[in-house]
């Protein structure tokens, strides 16, 4: 999908991956995705979304039950990154372990990099966790 510049906004939505794979999916689908705006984003904000995409999806994976929908939209000023899934338990901040087994370093690091964040519980369960971040 190639939006034009006036075009307000650009929506695409993606579907669970391959369980072997699925953070590695989410981020070429992200890639995918931003290679196809126009105007295009900067080469550090594309460094971004594929980030909170990665940490995002890790979490879903980590502490939701596996299963989630990644959904991205471009905005004129921002990219928003949403990823769906079945748990109603909201991201939490918790003591990141430095020896790398457990993490706590995701969610703070999306909340510092994003414009605004946001928990949206689903109506048929589950939440909604977004990042808008910049363009």
């Amino acid at each position: 999908m190639r939006p034009s510049a006036p075009s307000p906004s650009c929506n695409r939505g993606f579907g669970t991956p391959p369980p072997h794979r699925p953070a590695c999916c989410a981020r070429e689908r992200a890639r995918a995705f931003l290679d196809g705006l126009l105007p295009p984003v900067t080469s550090e904000a594309a460094g971004t979304v594929l980030l909170v995409v990665s940490e995002l999806v890790t979490n879903a994976l980590r502490h939701a039950g596996g299963t989630w929908t990644l959904e991205l939209t471009a905005h004129p000023h921002g990219i928003e990154v949403a990823v769906h899934d079945p748990s109603p338990q909201p991201p939490r901040p918790r003591t990141p372990d430095l020896n790398g087994r457990t993490g706590g370093f995701g969610w703070p690091l999306v909340t510092r990099l994003a414009h605004t964040t946001a928990i949206t519980p689903r109506p048929s369960g589950g939440k909604t966790v977004s990042a808008l971040l910049p363009r």
